[in-house]
């Protein structure tokens, strides 16, 4: 949580910063979360979020442009 707040909420530098995966920080964050007894996200939720962190870094990537993440991300469900 120190690394987290340190970076701001930003879980790319967060990655970065303990040389883990993406998927790891998010993990450990989700554990973090439960731990202080909030409920996880739904399923289709979870879905949505993972659809639209993949769509962003495709971006980052410039495996995709602009444009076409918007469209991803109207059909996503999180434009």
């Amino acid at each position: 949580m120190e690394v987290f707040l340190k970076c701001r909420g930003n879980i790319k530098e967060v990655e970065k910063e303990l040389g883990i995966s993406y998927p790891t920080v998010r993990n450990r964050l989700e554990g973090v979360i439960q731990a202080l007894g909030f409920k996880p996200p739904r399923p289709e939720q979870k879905q949505q979020e993972e659809m639209r962190e993949q769509i962003l870094d495709a971006l980052e990537r410039g495996e995709i442009d602009s444009r076409e993440a918007i469209e991803q991300l109207k059909k996503s469900g999180k434009g």
